[in-house]
């Protein structure tokens, strides 16, 4: 695959590395440090010119830090010429934030949205989104995966009892309402 970099930020480098290994790729070289002061600072230790640049960070864990460093990621990675910086995020930060349902309230996956765009994003990859009136936030292209057919298949193969089993919510929010394949 010439002209591709992955790079992972620190929020779940075995994912990063599961992804390179399945792509026959190696992770692009990649240093993140804070300094005393806790700002963040990111090397991007290898050239990116003209190369198809796909950053892996989840908005998960440390949500500010992660997000604050994919942002700086993708910035280093435009400033430094590469062709487009393509956004991997699993788990989008500020996705519960969606709407405004009180006045004054932010709607917070907008701003995110326009924060991975103005950092220089031009493609987002992402999973699940909490409301899919999230893709409309961005001027660039979003994919939103749904994992659904993934675990559907594997709980099919791995749980000998799957028919007699039952899917819980972790939250009181979630619900599921099973596919007529299920």
């Amino acid at each position: 695959m010439p002209n591709i970099k992955i790079f992972s930020g620190s929020s779940h480098q075995d994912l990063s590395q599961k992804i390179a290994d399945r792509l026959g790729l190696e992770l692009g070289k990649v240093v993140t440090k804070k300094f005393s002061n806790q700002e963040t600072c990111v090397e991007i230790g290898e050239s990116v010119r003209g190369e198809d640049v796909y950053i892996v960070q989840s908005g998960c864990g440390e949500i500010n830090d992660n997000l604050m460093e994919l942002l700086i990621m993708i910035n280093a990675c435009k400033i430094a010429s590469a062709s487009r910086v393509t956004a991997v995020i699993p788990c989008f930060p500020y996705a519960r934030q969606d709407k405004k349902d009180k006045s004054r309230a932010p709607i917070s996956a907008k701003l995110v949205a326009n924060m991975l765009s103005v950092a220089g994003a031009d493609h987002i990859i992402t999973m699940d989104l909490h409301a899919s009136q999230i893709q409309g936030f961005f001027d660039i292209p979003v994919d939103n995966l749904y994992a659904e057919p993934a675990v559907l298949k594997w709980i099919r193969e791995n749980i000998s009892e799957w028919r007699n089993c039952t899917i819980v919510s972790p939250d009181a929010g979630g619900h599921y309402t099973p596919s007529q394949d299920w």
